[in-house]
């Protein structure tokens, strides 16, 4: 089956469901139902959560993730899966010194931020189980410190596996770094594990909940001895909680906080955030995308000053993913797929693996009136015919 709309079309009969109903529970427009259903809109991720969670199924059901990107990966997610189902029972093997640990994790945090997915999972257990090792075999700050680590280790796989698309298995990665960020020696990375979890349910569309861990993080850590990054941090998740939930006035309340938060930090990685003004500049494109204008964000969007070597290419595909969808949305196909293909040079393996990319190239497909090479060249790198 093809495009997302597709699937929901068969979904909602299967429900039981007409469209009016379905559009009516979801809560968006029955125009833009019928028009994702037409596949002359691409599905944006606050569409695809709320109506998963009106037909009480998962996104993934929609989008088809995880999209198969070889047995090398595949290997390396069940390796990972392994050490996640095994939890707190984790068979822990000989640590070493808990300095080189430390560094062998930054050095893994950097393989993630270079959209080097693949290299980041095949690390990532025996890295795990080595710092398992070091917080059974330590007492007092050693300990501490050593859990601070795992907490921070347990992000990692979550982060790595999500971008994947399965993030059924970022749960069990959340839990045990919240299980293990108590005993750590800096809350920071307790209140980042929140912020995970409230992302988790912006995906399956709760957003109450998630609004209470924001706000929880943002009292927190916005105060004269609470961490400006984290504070600003949670100010973009809960941006695009709000703009999920269509509230622009509230997304871009969020986005105001964190501008300013982030005219005091500078751009800055800590807690491996990549927070600055760079990013609230694409949170705030985002927004607009997904709660304003597409026209204007397709237009502001495309002018958006990204330096070259941004300290995370992933995060500027991100941003060319989104603005190939608003320009599509703008009905300038020829456009979107030029910013695809900037995604695609910014990060290629989180492109090939995003449900966006595939969904913002069908719509490229029906829009234009023939097929073209080029079109048919990213089709085929991505591996999704047309």
């Amino acid at each position: 089956m093809g495009h997302v709309g597709e699937r929901i079309a068969v979904e909602r009969k299967i429900a039981g469901l007409g469209q009016r109903q379905l559009a009516d529970r979801a809560n968006y427009s029955l125009s833009m139902l019928k028009a994702v259903e037409q596949g002359r809109e691409p599905a944006s991720p606050g569409f695809i959560s709320a109506v998963a969670k009106a037909l009480r199924i998962t996104p993934e059901q929609l989008t088809g993730a995880p999209y198969d990107d070889g047995k090398p990966l595949s290997n390396a997610v069940n390796e990972l899966s392994v050490l996640l189902a095994e939890g707190r029972y984790v068979r822990a093997i000989e640590p070493g010194p808990l300095a080189e640990l430390d560094a062998e994790l930054v050095a893994v945090q950097r393989l993630y931020r270079r959209d080097r997915t693949l290299d980041t999972i095949e690390k990532l257990p025996g890295l795990i189980r080595r710092i398992h090792g070091a917080v059974r075999e330590s007492s007092g700050d050693e300990n501490a410190r050593a859990s601070t680590v795992l907490t921070n280790a347990y992000l990692l796989a979550g982060w790595t596996i999500r971008r994947t698309g399965r993030p059924a298995l970022v749960l069990p990665a959340l839990d045990l770094a919240d299980h293990y960020a108590p005993t750590g020696n800096d809350p920071g990375w307790g209140s980042l594990a929140m912020l995970d979890r409230a992302r988790m349910l912006t995906h399956y569309g709760e957003s109450e909940v998630a609004d209470s861990l924001i706000d929880s993080v943002v009292a927190a850590t916005d105060s004269a001895h609470g961490s400006p990054v984290l504070a600003g941090y949670a100010h973009l998740v809960g941006a695009v909680n709000q703009a999920r939930r269509l509230d622009y006035s509230g997304a871009m309340d969020h986005i105001e906080a964190a501008r300013e938060l982030s005219s005091r930090t500078g751009e800055t990685d800590k807690y491996v955030t990549a927070f600055g003004p760079v990013n609230v500049e694409i949170h705030a494109h985002a927004v607009e995308l997904e709660a304003g204008d597409p026209n204007r964000a397709a237009v502001q969007g495309a002018s958006l000053s990204i330096p070259a070597g941004h300290r995370a290419p992933t995060r500027v595909g991100h941003h060319w993913q989104d603005n190939a969808r608003a320009w599509l949305m703008s009905g300038k196909p020829e456009r979107a797929l030029a910013a695809l293909n900037k995604a695609r040079a910014a990060a290629p393996q989180q492109t090939r693996l995003h449900p966006a990319v595939r969904e913002t190239l069908y719509g490229i497909a029906a829009a234009e009136k023939r097929r073209t090479d080029t079109l048919a060249g990213f089709a085929n790198w991505l591996g999704s015919p047309l």
